[in-house]
């Protein structure tokens, strides 16, 4: 049996902006998410650890004590293309419904479009996919990584098509026997 604890980050200057980060930006956490991937401390199970190659899951899975935790590529956000450094509203003032439908593209596991200039629905979804794979049939695994990245696990293990995902929360994944349950989501 695998349990797979998948964390968000924590609390960055964009998140406090409440606009997509810059494409190449890569944010540290701010003083409120220091203080919230502290408080993950003796929350986790120890286990093997992966995280994001971002700066803001390196920091939390520091702060939170687990500074092992191994890089991976595929747990780093889904890839915004021009919806990057802009907030929702500035998005609908120049695009109007573009952005949903954009948005609503990238989490559809089947979809070949997405942000223009970013990733797909598919490509995203294969790359976590990719990863879920790739884990280990048995023992403890955290993950520090994106709010996306939760969302397109939680579509691709239990379906689950919505969900709101807090920073420096925890969701909580079982797979046994090759199908997979919902353990806790936000803990």
């Amino acid at each position: 049996m695998l349990d797979l604890y998948l964390v968000r980050h924590a609390h960055t200057a964009p998140n406090a902006d409440g606009r997509y980060p810059h494409a190449h930006e890569d944010a540290p956490l701010s003083e409120q998410g220091r203080a919230q991937a502290r408080a993950l401390q003796g929350r986790l199970p120890g286990a093997t650890a992966f995280v994001s190659p971002a700066r803001r899951a390196f920091e939390t899975a520091v702060l939170a004590g687990v500074p092992d935790a191994r890089p991976v590529p595929a747990l780093h956000e889904a890839h915004f293309g021009v919806m990057h450094g802009h907030t929702w509203a500035a998005l609908e003032t120049q695009h109007g419904d573009a952005p949903r439908t954009w948005i609503d593209a990238l989490a559809d596991p089947h979809a070949d479009h997405g942000p223009p200039g970013g990733d797909t629905g598919r490509a995203f979804h294969a790359r976590v996919q990719g990863w879920l794979n790739d884990l280990p049939d048995a023992g403890p695994v955290v993950a520090f990584t994106h709010a996306g990245v939760v969302l397109a696990a939680l579509r691709l293990t239990v379906g689950l098509r919505a969900a709101e995902v807090h920073a420096a929360r925890v969701t909580h994944l079982r797979r046994h026997e090759g199908a997979w349950w919902l353990v806790t989501l936000n803990a």
